[in-house]
């Protein structure tokens, strides 16, 4: 470090002071006592995240520049300059990297391309989410076009003032197409490119099963199914349309009536809850937490859904819940330690990635000495695992009550990560106050015996 680079270190720490003062002087505000000041409050505080939000761009696009400079001064080639700068500006944002991306190119066309939107954010005309429908439906410009749109939409701060997101969307499309339609219908060509189908979990041991498709495709799609559904309406069916149409969907798509197909879903229960009817809940890759219930309906035998089930023993440690060995007789597929650490891991292990794990990662790097074990093994999503592989960063396994690893950034930042806990194990309190409950329950259940023995004598 020369001597130029203190004074603008002691700068960003008395601005980080400033901001933590803001913090702890909003923590100390208290509600007004009557309605129309907690209006007000609330007004102003939307304002507050607006502005907060701005300030955010503007150190987001510093950042970044900062980061290439220095990676162009230690010799990183320039098509790689900025590698990792959205996965810190998640991490720091307590985002997932795939977020952190986003944020990243939101705040370089707010600061670069929009300064009209920008000061709206500042002002509170605009909160974050209007910003980015502004950014997002004139991403097809051209920064000199992309600039016109904003002064047009925007110079005029109290433009959006009671509009809808609909309408913020409307007047950005609409704007957009006028300076260049060439490109606004390009965008439309290729956004076929783009379709893909995705799962989120829902409530309720339901799911989400989303298509992005052209609109001619969709569009046929959900005719077929529901004249489908209308046939056998007509033919007396009892289930509803929706019914008829998302069981008709899952058929045509795995083949079966029921969906069960010879994949492998790997639930991970306790033995308490499959064989003692225990309410612990149950983990479902993929997915997340399952009733107990519902876990072991999935795995019973009968003539609508037969399949085959498999069961592998897990063995955990005494209150900590880490995983220590797993059986396995299964052939066929991938390795047993792959398997090991899919499921202890359960999703990527950067913090607050929860991407579906895609590759194995040895945490301290096999050229570095580390060694093909599941305590220095970690699951990782693609794009973190190409992260972490970029200069200056730095994974270590460190000690905790379940594998941990600590993540370090070019910029010295520490993260640690934990492997989530296996369904059965609570923390030490929570685990004391179920065996109290237990013990009650049990003197309970010998009181009523003995005063029902009495009784009978």
């Amino acid at each position: 470090m020369d001597g130029g680079q203190r004074p603008e270190v002691g700068s960003r720490a008395a601005a980080g002071a400033t901001v933590k003062e803001m913090i702890r002087a909003l923590a100390d505000t208290l509600p007004a006592v009557d309605s129309a000041g907690m209006i007000d409050q609330l007004r102003d505080l939307e304002a507050c995240k607006s502005a907060a939000a701005a300030l955010q761009a503007r150190i987001t696009v510093s950042f970044d520049l900062k980061q290439r400079s220095d990676q162009a001064r230690a010799g990183v080639p320039a098509d790689e300059l900025g590698t990792g700068v959205a996965a810190q500006i998640a991490l720091a944002r307590r985002e997932s990297p795939a977020r952190g991306s986003r944020l990243l190119g939101l705040a370089k066309a707010l600061v670069t391309e929009m300064p009209h939107t920008l000061a709206g954010l500042e002002t509170g005309q605009l909160n974050e989410w209007r910003a980015t429908l502004l950014v997002r439906e004139t991403a097809c410009l051209s920064g000199t076009d992309r600039s016109a749109v904003d002064e047009e939409l925007m110079s005029d701060g109290g433009r959006f003032s009671g509009a809808g997101d609909r309408a913020v969307i409307s007047a950005a499309r609409t704007a957009a197409y006028r300076r260049d339609p060439r490109s606004v219908a390009d965008r439309a060509s290729h956004a076929a490119a783009e379709r893909h189908v995705s799962l989120r979990p829902a409530p309720d041991t339901m799911c989400y099963l989303t298509a992005l498709l052209p609109v001619a495709e969709g569009v046929a799609v959900h005719a077929a199914l529901t004249k489908h559904a209308d046939a056998f309406r007509s033919d007396g069916d009892p289930r509803s349309r929706g019914q008829l149409m998302a069981d008709a969907l899952v058929e045509r798509t795995t083949g079966t009536a029921g969906g069960i197909s010879g994949i492998e879903i790997q639930l991970v229960m306790t033995d308490r809850t499959l064989f003692q009817a225990d309410s612990e809940p149950a983990r479902l890759p993929g997915y997340g937490i399952v009733p107990a219930g519902w876990a072991r309906g999935i795995t019973v035998q009968n003539q609508d859904r037969p399949m085959n089930v498999w069961l592998r023993r897990l063995y955990t440690a005494p209150g900590t819940g880490d995983l220590v060995a797993m059986e396995s007789k299964r052939r066929l597929f991938p390795p047993g330690l792959r398997r090991f650490v899919q499921i202890r891991d359960h999703t990527c292990r950067t913090p607050y990635c929860d991407a579906p794990i895609r590759h194995l990662d040895h945490v301290l790097p096999w050229h570095s000495g580390g060694t093909t074990t599941q305590s220095n093994g970690a699951g990782l999503c693609e794009a973190c695992n190409h992260t972490k592989e970029s200069p200056g960063w730095s994974a270590h396994p460190r000690p905790g009550p379940r594998q941990t690893i600590q993540l370090t950034t070019p910029t010295g930042h520490s993260y640690q990560s934990t492997a989530p806990p296996l369904p059965g194990h609570l923390p030490p309190d929570a685990a004391a106050s179920r065996h109290r409950r237990e013990l009650r329950h049990l003197a309970k259940a010998l009181k009523r015996g003995r005063l029902r023995a009495v009784a009978a004598a």
